[in-house]
């Protein structure tokens, strides 16, 4: 009785180290027996969400920092940022091939696309918001605030009114390595345009606002805090905030912290809601265990983990069906099909 305890002891062990991403060969050539274990319910809820006979793939590999992925359903491909690199990538779905869509990028991080299916661009090295118009003219959305360069744009979202939202933490202003060092000018903050090019503040009581997202009604907006990369007395949160009338942020509270009891508190990146409401949180910074992807219900409870071999910077759903998450992670790009669907177009 001891010996079988033992064996089945020794078996779960095993199953753990193995979902914990080891020894998984992401070339394809040995492919994951199904269910994929690093896709991991932490609560019954998410089983109807994580699909049994799908598996994570690694799409690309060759990044220095991944970031900002945009799905663009007209063309049926994905677009996503190598900052250190300073250009901006597309991975077809037709054929799975990935080739350079813009360099220089301006060291550019966040991407989306609007309701006309332009594409929108947080930018590092010219501390800006642009979109590329369908001639491929460069409209500047935003650069300044109050007569002030703006730190250095870092997430972007649109609301169907016109509105553009976007992150300023200034990351791409405080090293080389992802723009151009400088002195940030602005207390860090959350900014948005109305169609008509006006600007305002809606948001400068988190420390360092980067990932941000819509719930799937728009009346409530999501922001991670990830501060604690230079501010120690900062938490690692995503505040919850209400949208009044499509313009302003009311009564900012914490929806969840990134601290996860016996694993570690890492940070909140990227974020994207889906049609039910749950979020989908790009996370890392601990390691083996905790990297990846963590799943929330409305309510704030952690209901589902992807656990992926390198931090997660950012998430968003792509595909005909808004089915697939795509997640930019530090060198590489993966993919797995889910039983939820994006919230946005984007």
């Amino acid at each position: 009785m001891k010996r079988r305890s033992f064996l089945a002891a020794g078996a779960l062990g095993a199953f753990a180290s193995r979902a914990l991403g080891a020894d998984r060969d992401w070339s394809g050539k040995n492919p994951i027996r199904y269910p994929d274990p690093d896709i991991i319910s932490l609560d019954k809820r998410f089983d109807k969400i994580k699909i049994g006979n799908a598996a994570i793939e690694r799409l690309y590999t060759g990044t220095r920092w991944s970031e900002g992925p945009a799905w663009n359903g007209g063309g049926r491909y994905l677009v996503w940022s190598d900052i250190p690199n300073d250009r901006q990538l597309r991975w077809l779905e037709e054929d799975g091939h990935v080739s350079v869509m813009r360099s220089p990028s301006n060291y550019s991080n966040g991407n989306t696309f609007d309701y006309e299916m332009r594409q929108l661009s947080c930018e590092h090295g010219t501390r800006r918001v642009v979109r590329y118009e369908h001639s491929g003219a460069v409209t500047v959305i935003a650069d300044k605030w109050n007569g002030k360069i703006l730190n250095g744009p870092n997430d972007i979202v649109v609301h169907p009114d016109g509105g553009i939202w976007f992150t300023d933490p200034g990351y791409g202003t405080i090293v080389d390595y992802e723009g151009h060092k400088g002195e940030l000018l602005l207390k860090e903050a959350v900014y948005r345009v109305d169609k008509s090019g006006q600007m305002t503040m809606v948001s400068d009581e988190l420390y360092k606002p980067n990932g941000i997202c819509f719930s799937p009604d728009y009346k409530k907006a999501y922001v991670c805090d990830t501060s604690a990369t230079h501010y120690p007395q900062a938490p690692r949160i995503i505040q919850l905030y209400d949208v009044v009338d499509g313009k302003t942020l009311r009564n900012g509270r914490r929806y969840i912290s990134m601290e996860w009891p016996g694993k570690g508190a890492g940070l909140a990146d990227g974020i994207r809601a889906d049609t039910d409401g749950n979020i989908w949180v790009g996370s890392g910074w601990v390691g083996a265990g905790y990297d990846g992807v963590q799943v929330f219900t409305p309510e704030g409870e952690r209901i589902g983990q992807i656990v992926l071999p390198e931090i997660c910077a950012n998430v968003c759903f792509g595909g005909p069906k808004r089915n697939r998450l795509f997640m930019a992670a530090g060198q590489s790009l993966y993919a797995v099909y889910v039983e939820a669907h994006g919230a946005h177009i984007c």
